[in-house]
């Protein structure tokens, strides 16, 4: 579940904790508006509805009794409704910030000697004054209009006149609608779509040079002239693919002088060998020149060898369409004509990309090593979907697993002499692996379950 939950990649990782924290930051700070808000408009509601009622306390204060009836009428009005009685309908005023902000309002107002002022509904009483009998119906209205209107939404109001009797207002409150309606709801979910969209577009934008980075990281593990990188975008993006192209100059002439290195110790070597040659064939003794003329052939051979792995002849080659099928059974064929036992089971044809001077190198060592130390070499192609799976197995001791990529360092041998009858010059098995990985495979060894070394060589197909 977590795994499925939280992205992988960087975007999907920013994405989630920029919309999670815009998300949190904007309920919290709407709460705490929302609640300011509503008191704020609750107090101004409570001002207003304090001001109608002094208002209509003044008016009635200066109107004799028998029009006051009439007045009422008059004034009773959705907005305010008025009922005059000898008795209060507000029993006390509570101990609320509203009531006393509306009680203080009044009393700062109009000199009235009591006023009670209540947001809660009240108990049921009796009303004792009835008005009128041309007006029988004012009696239920009030008290439909008395406890019929919802808790919260109206300032209820008895003042005591100066004749002894109270005036009592329902009042409602002008409070505006909560902030937490659809339609603010669907403006909060629109402006995280559109945050979320363009944070996407410019958080892949700024990861998009992660991927030219890993892109030229693994061209540059198979070839290492590949072209430089780009140096353009941001400050640290410029400074990171100059410091990325800087390297790749650098392995390249540290390549190149190797290789220089090399070429001339190779050139220098020669000369006196080919010399020691020349005497040796002036020696009376046949066997001690056969013995000579065998190591100078060696040396050669060795100096050949270490020359051809540090120019990476691989790297030199331009790559083109091949049948690899072809080139493995072509290899094979030559093995048993010399004598060896050597097999091949495969398509008749498969092509893929890449050097066929430096893969025919490759597989020749590889088969080689089968024939000579496993006593023979069966060759399998197996096609993949983006690669060619090559094994090439033999009958022999095999190799200690702890030394299945020791063998693999160049010189390295597992028979400790020198000599090329029993262990070569340790390079067969480094050139390979060189070539498979300049080729984007790679290669590996195992021990067969039935006896003897399997060597697998993965290789792209395109």
């Amino acid at each position: 579940m977590r795994v499925r939950l939280w992205p992988q990649s960087i975007v999907g990782r920013t994405v989630l904790v920029l919309l999670a924290g815009l998300l949190i930051s904007h309920t919290v700070a709407l709460a705490i508006y929302s609640g300011n808000r509503l008191d704020t408009l609750i107090n101004v509601g409570g001002q207003a509805a304090a001001e109608r009622v002094a208002a209509v306390i003044q008016l009635l204060e200066d109107v004799p009794a028998a029009e006051r009836p009439r007045m009422l009428k008059a004034l009773d009005l959705p907005g305010l409704r008025v009922a005059w009685t000898p008795d209060p309908l507000v029993e006390e005023t509570i101990d609320d910030p509203l009531a006393a902000r509306v009680r203080d309002v009044l009393r700062s107002r109009l000199k009235v000697e009591e006023v009670r002022v209540t947001l809660r509904r009240p108990r049921g009483r009796r009303i004792v004054d009835r008005p009128p009998a041309d007006d029988d119906s004012f009696a239920p209205r009030l008290h439909r209009m008395w406890h019929g209107v919802p808790f919260g939404q109206v300032v209820r109001v008895s003042a005591r006149l100066s004749d002894g009797s109270w005036l009592n207002f329902v009042a409602p409150l002008d409070i505006a609608e909560s902030l937490w309606r659809p339609r603010f709801v669907l403006s909060l979910l629109v402006m995280a779509v559109l945050v979320t969209v363009l944070v996407t577009w410019a958080l892949r934008r700024a990861t998009r040079p992660f991927a030219a980075f890993a892109a030229a990281a693994e061209r540059l593990g198979v070839d290492v002239t590949a072209p430089p990188l780009t140096e353009d975008g941001p400050s640290e993006v410029r400074q990171a693919a100059h410091a990325f192209n800087v390297m790749q100059q650098r392995l390249g002439r540290f390549i190149a002088d190797r290789t220089q290195m090399l070429a001339a110790i190779s050139h220098d070597l020669r000369t006196p060998i080919t010399r020691m040659r020349l005497r040796a064939e002036f020696v009376e003794d046949e066997e001690q020149r056969s013995k000579m003329l065998a190591d100078l052939a060696e040396m050669e051979a060795m100096i050949a060898a270490t020359l051809a792995f540090a120019r990476h002849d691989a790297d030199a080659e331009p790559r083109r369409t091949l049948d690899l099928a072809a080139l493995l059974a072509a290899l094979v064929d030559d093995f048993a004509a010399a004598g060896k036992e050597a097999a091949y089971d495969g398509p008749q044809t498969l092509t893929i990309a890449g050097r066929p001077t430096a893969l025919k190198r490759a597989f020749a060592n590889l088969i080689g090593n089968a024939v000579a130390y496993g006593e023979s070499a069966r060759v399998s192609l197996a096609p993949g979907d983006a690669q060619a799976v090559i094994e090439i197995a033999d009958d022999g001791p095999g190799i200690p697993e702890a030394e299945h990529e020791r063998v693999f360092a160049p010189f390295y041998r597992l028979e400790g002499s020198r000599n090329r009858d029993t262990g070569g010059t340790g390079l067969g098995l480094a050139v390979a692996r060189g070539i498979a990985r300049a080729h984007g495979g790679d290669v590996v060894l195992r021990n067969r379950d039935g006896g003897g070394l399997a060597v697998t060589v993965t290789l792209p197909l395109g």
